[in-house]
């Protein structure tokens, strides 16, 4: 189209005019590939879908503000498809074909710890979303989702102060993040004077649909009278059949409570939640958090998803987080070379949307509030308790192997450290 100057001076090319003015000029067409690493398909997509359309959307708004160094950042999505073993493959096609500068993804340990030995090899960097079950730092890996003493430890706490519980049935999906976290609350409890046989221990795999069994054998725990309660590890599409056997049991959280490590809005969205009011989830953000923050991050998601009834959650929050203190590092560090952003990722802050700021610590971990909420009729949460941020132990205090390890990145460049040899251990990998 060729402009004429009677045109420029009229409104007429305004319209044309306007959007070269406000576009983001970009020092070339060179781009920052940012790799995107969620299920999309397979038992994970109920969860981890929501976390790819968060990523696109944090992507657009800083290509938006100018994108970083003065390039901008093109999503390199794939999707693993739940299978773990493909979680190594994408993560090395997306460092080796697609040169990405950073991943964003995975939702389940095992699937962590498919891609963490191509990182490790590949020197790439992997921000991590989710809950999990620490013993683990890697030098490769952000962990901005909590150990388990930002949630499981504080939400056992609760059961047993507030909720005065007697025995405890810990219910996970059969792979290492339930297993781990539940080896570590079962030790915890034990520390606490619970009894050994008032803790019940049990695995489903993924996609388990038939609970009616094991929530009758829940419900008969509390036969001698004790005061039972469920931590739940359940993850994935298996969440849908528990809670529904849980309704369909009558089991009410007055009298056996649960508290799911791995359950938010996103998995109750899909739910009939009359039922279910009452019943707890422990995580380090709520969507009914009552911020500024939160709430212009809420509109935020709705007008991008153009989609009011989408709900947001923490291990959105937490690639929120993850993802501007990247940008904030890249820009600090001049270079999106991995050694150098790491080195700037330590001591990073950043507002989280609960009112408080989260820092990066030396061994790679968040601090992050501990949350409480009650599950709503609506499928919300009421936030019933909340501590001040919480610094993420990326070896817990209750095994006794890893009571004398510590990860510091910073000044011993360890994230396995014996304080009693004084020795940087190699961290033995389970994968």
């Amino acid at each position: 189209m060729k402009l004429t100057r009677r045109m420029l001076l009229t409104g007429g090319a305004a319209a044309f005019v306007a959007p070269l003015l406000t576009r983001p000029v970009f020092a070339s067409e060179e781009t920052i590939k940012i790799g995107v690493l969620h299920s999309l398909s397979g038992t994970m997509a109920i969860s981890e879908t929501t976390l790819k359309d968060t990523m696109l959307m944090l992507i657009d708004a800083q290509n938006a503000k100018g994108g970083v160094l003065g390039k901008k950042l093109e999503a390199v999505v794939v999707d693993p498809a739940s299978d773990w073993p493909l979680f190594a493959e994408k993560a090395r096609e997306l460092l080796t074909v697609d040169k990405v500068a950073v991943m964003f993804g995975c939702w389940t340990s095992v699937s962590r710890k498919s891609v963490l030995p191509v990182i490790e090899e590949l020197n790439g960097l992997l921000f991590y979303p989710v809950q999990y079950e620490g013993e683990e730092s890697s030098k490769n890996v952000f962990y901005t989702g909590a150990a388990p003493n930002q949630q499981a430890i504080p939400a056992t706490d609760y059961y047993l102060n507030e909720l005065g519980i007697q025995k405890f049935a810990l219910l996970g999906t059969d792979y290492v993040y339930p297993r781990t976290t539940n080896n570590i609350l079962e030790a915890y409890l034990i520390s606490k004077g619970i009894a050994k046989e008032d803790i019940f221990v049990n695995y489903t795999p993924f996609g388990h649909s038939d609970w009616s069994k094991i929530v009758s054998d829940v419900v008969a725990l509390g036969a001698d009278g004790k005061k039972v309660g469920v931590l739940s590890t359940i993850n994935g599409d298996a969440n849908i059949g528990f809670y529904k056997e849980l309704a369909a049991a009558g089991v009410k959280a007055d009298t056996l409570p649960v508290c799911a490590f791995s359950v938010g809005e996103e998995e109750l969205s899909g739910l009939d939640t009359s039922n279910l009011v009452g019943h707890l989830a422990a995580w380090n953000y709520f969507e009914s958090a009552d911020t500024a923050e939160n709430k212009a991050w809420i509109d935020q998601w709705h007008a991008y998803t153009k989609n009011d009834k989408r709900t947001t959650n923490d291990p959105m929050e937490a690639h929120y987080i993850g993802f501007n203190m990247w940008v904030n590092a890249v820009t600090a560090a001049g270079t999106v070379d991995v050694d150098a952003v790491s080195d700037a990722m330590i001591g990073q802050k950043f507002p989280n949307l609960t009112g408080t700021v989260a820092e990066m610590l030396p061994n790679h971990h968040l601090t992050k509030p501990v949350l409480i909420g009650e599950i709503r009729a609506d499928g919300q949460f009421d936030i019933i308790s909340q501590t001040d941020p919480v610094p993420g132990d990326a070896w817990t205090d209750y095994l006794p192997e890893s009571a004398v390890l510590e990860s510091d990145w910073k000044d011993l460049k360890c994230g396995m450290y014996n304080k009693e040899t004084k020795t940087c251990v190699q961290l033995k990998s389970n994968y």
